[in-house]
């Protein structure tokens, strides 16, 4: 029989190309960072957005103990508002410094405050250390969680929240957008990026000039591309999200809203890592984790290390396994990421 499987086809391409705007030994490190990074920016739909004014609103404060919660929004797109939450530690001699968390596919940026707010979100919380405000405040940082586009607040109607490859009635959708030239992953880097806009304009007791950014899953995805774009961001921290695209949301069922158009033809995953440098990037992952094989993982971090090598800066990366499933890692991150700062001072 002759081949009727038109996947075979996008395999047997995978396994067989070279990327066009992969680094090559000899050309200039920080040319090629600056034309992949053009080119990143036009495959994201990045340059079919328009900033706008901010609008920032404080909607809501909560005193605890030990820190002082509030709720805020901004206007990321015009007509579009992104909800957010920062949590301002009570005692500070010095300027703050931020880390933006990113939740994955969830029921909302909730269970990165560790609040229930739906059934079944205790057993979320409790599971795999997605609580990520309450381990980046517990290891000095000042958390700011936002919630991202087709998830959560930002994802569903009143019945609840949404998913970003279906949703509710088409309200939570990110397919649309590809229609534009956009995809979900730029729009979500889009508003890492006016995040930070806020942090710099409305929170001078953050220092703006230190801006950490972590997530897991589909949080852990726009980290990454997020800090490829905005070196405003010296720190990245992405879990269970960084893999070749063959070993991952090419062979294996993901959500749409990984997906983005005609990138493969420039670059794997990998190859995007050197955009990061020379800033810190910690990459976490689990050795079990069935949605983005270690296998895969591994050889992205290998290309990464070498273009780190690259750019000098080879004690900036590390790589942090996990021994269980697709979740993060919170006490092995952090514990890595003071080494790097440790060897950095």
């Amino acid at each position: 029989m002759r081949n009727s499987n038109p996947k075979n086809i996008i395999l047997n391409t995978f396994e067989n190309y070279e990327p066009l705007l992969r680094f090559r030994r000899g050309d200039d490190f920080k040319e090629w960072q600056k034309t992949a990074r053009i080119k990143l920016i036009e495959l994201l739909g990045l340059d079919c957005m328009d900033k706008c004014d901010l609008d920032f609103m404080k909607e809501e404060i909560t005193e605890f103990s030990d820190f002082t919660q509030i709720r805020f929004s901004f206007q990321s797109e015009t007509g579009y508002y992104v909800p957010a939450y920062i949590w301002l530690p009570g005692k500070a001699n010095a300027k703050l410094r931020p880390m933006i968390c990113l939740q994955g596919h969830s029921k909302g940026m909730h269970i990165s405050l560790g609040q229930a707010k739906y059934d079944g979100d205790d057993q979320t919380i409790s599971g795999g250390d997605r609580d990520f405000a309450v381990s980046a405040l517990r290891n000095g940082y000042c958390p700011i969680v936002m919630e991202q586009r087709y998830m959560g607040e930002c994802g569903g109607d009143e019945k609840g929240p949404g998913c970003c490859a279906h949703g509710r009635g088409n309200t939570a959708s990110a397919m649309p957008s590809l229609l534009l030239g956009r995809c979900a992953i730029g729009e979500r880097v889009w508003d890492v990026s006016r995040l930070i806009d806020v942090i710099q304009q409305y929170f001078p007791q953050l220092d703006s000039t230190d801006i950490s950014c972590m997530g897991n899953s589909g949080g852990g995805t726009a980290t990454f591309y997020a800090a490829c774009i905005d070196e405003r961001i010296k720190t990245a921290m992405p879990s269970c999200s960084v893999c070749t695209y063959l070993d991952s949301i090419v062979n294996l069922h993901h959500c749409n809203c990984n997906y983005i158009p005609g990138i493969a033809r420039y670059f794997d995953m990998g190859d995007l890592g050197g955009l990061i440098a020379p800033r810190k990037l910690v990459i976490v992952a689990g050795l079990q984790d069935e949605i983005f094989p270690i296998d895969g993982v591994k050889k992205s971090y290998d290309l990464i290390k070498a273009l780190y090598a690259e750019c000098g800066c080879r004690k900036n990366l590390e790589l942090v396994t996990g021994n269980g499933g697709h979740r993060f890692y919170a006490d092995a991150a952090y514990e890595t990421l003071k080494e790097l700062e440790k060897n950095e001072g």
